[in-house]
């Protein structure tokens, strides 16, 4: 009898490719066949980063398609990318459907799509195969997106998804606040970009409609409003690979694993992590303040620091910085996040908010230092520092700056409140909670493997 097989389709950027392939390594482990679709670029940097000796992507079948750009420096323009989105790789993966249906290989049985591809859903609608979707982001945000046609009716946004004015938005009293000038199509790269970011939500509301699976890297212990008020969603998270496989895939760049080491010397509770994730840049004076802040919190700090970090020109930090803080600091170009995070000398987390680096902090008890950039990050900032509470924020000053005075202010503020970390800790057990065996994510995960192997 041939085994269920899955067709995974993330949206082709790194923040959505972990989460999607540290679930099909979970489905591969049930005995699911997985073929897993990454545009041409992606698929490479997968390869070329995931550590030698280490045979369990071996386990999934990497495919790649075109996504009709022609260099590095195209796919780093948001309106490039989220065109090539919309525009190029629908035909490919249908392309792709036709030619594995049409060989002797194993029939795809499901389609396994990022939520923010609907256009993957419809595909496999028309092919009749069965289909889910999978939000790598807080189902707050999914319920957000799901909302634009109430947001257009009420007034908040015209029908091309421009606010009509500056306001908060709040979907019910426990869901994050949100401000229509953060809103994820809003602050999404340049107008060209958030255009095309709004029509595929625009479309993905409809394709929800017709997916049989509408599943979330989140729990219902995290998300309980939200979840609530969309029972369709179905929480399967956190999905951490680290936990459930004993390593991390998916990665765009190689990790430095020495840092680890350099954590293995540092006192218990001492270490400040700082990343921001692969999109995230700082104009030179803002990268200033970082490295002054750090150096000036005399507090051990690890920074993943990437060549393109700053706008428009390699990093340079302060005259003297590397040599002032080389007993104390340490930069290397990616890290092993989820390993640093569970790791007994971090303390606190400086973060962009990203949703995988959210759940990656909340699952291991580290209060987190929220520096939002774009996109769904301030909704994420909002969970942390007003709903959960694990967390404070930076605030920028009159020039939009996050200072250095700042910086050192809110570290020293996050390392002597006992609440906050009370608060992390207990969070932590309650993910554990539902996590483990017999907890809600877990169930609803197995449920879902069990449907995919009753699939006719």
């Amino acid at each position: 009898m041939a085994r269920p097989h899955v067709m995974v389709v993330p949206y082709p950027v790194q923040g959505h490719v972990i989460p999607l392939m540290e679930l099909s390594l979970y489905l591969v482990k049930h005995g699911i066949k997985i073929t897993f679709v990454n545009t041409k670029d992606n698929h490479e940097r997968i390869l070329s980063s995931f550590p030698s000796g280490n045979d369990s992507l071996s386990q999934i079948c990497l495919v790649w398609i075109s996504d009709g750009l022609e260099s590095s420096e195209e796919r780093k323009k948001p309106g490039k990318s989220s065109e090539a989105v919309l525009r190029v790789m629908p035909e490919k993966v249908e392309e792709l459907i036709e030619c594995i249906n049409g060989s002797e290989s194993e029939k795809i049985t499901c389609v396994l799509a990022d939520q923010s591809i609907g256009w993957a859903l419809d595909i496999a609608e028309k092919k009749g195969i069965q289909r889910a979707a999978f939000c790598p982001a807080a189902a707050a945000q999914l319920v957000l997106g799901l909302s634009i046609p109430k947001l257009i009716e009420n007034g908040i946004i015209d029908k091309d998804g421009t606010p009509l004015e500056k306001q908060v938005i709040q979907l019910s009293p426990t869901i994050p606040s949100v401000s229509t000038e953060d809103l994820v199509w809003v602050c999404v790269g340049n107008q060209i970009a958030q255009k095309h970011i709004f029509q595929l939500m625009m479309k993905n509301i409809k394709s929800m409609k017709i997916t049989e699976w509408l599943l979330c890297n989140s729990t219902y212990e995290l998300e309980p409003a939200a979840l609530s008020l969309a029972p369709e969603i179905i929480p399967i998270g956190p999905l951490l690979s680290s936990n459930q496989l004993g390593y991390s895939a998916g990665n765009f760049w190689s990790q430095d694993l020495t840092c680890l080491k350099w954590l293995d010397q540092q006192s218990p509770c001492s270490v400040i992590y700082v990343a921001f994730g692969s999109f995230t840049t700082f104009n030179p004076t803002q990268f200033q303040e970082l490295c002054l802040g750090l150096e000036l919190s005399n507090r051990p700090f690890l920074w993943v620091v990437q060549p393109d970090i700053t706008e428009g020109t390699k990093y340079a930090y302060p005259e003297g910085f590397e040599e002032r803080v080389a007993k104390h600091g340490r930069m290397v170009g990616w890290a092993p996040q989820q390993k640093i995070l569970s790791h007994s000398s971090v303390a606190c987390f400086i973060s962009h908010c990203g949703w995988n680096s959210t759940m990656e902090s909340v699952s291991n008890g580290i209060p987190i230092l929220c520096w939002p950039c774009f996109a769904d990050q301030f909704l994420n900032r909002s969970y942390i520092c007003d709903v959960w509470k694990v967390g404070l924020g930076l605030e920028r000053d009159g020039s939009g700056i996050i200072t250095q005075s700042e910086i050192i202010s809110k570290i020293e503020k996050l390392f002597n409140d006992e609440h906050v970390k009370a608060r992390a800790a207990d969070l932590k057990e309650k993910v554990q909670t539902s996590t483990g065996q017999g907890g809600l994510s877990n169930s609803n995960l197995d449920s879902f493997i069990s449907w995919i192997k009753n699939i006719k």
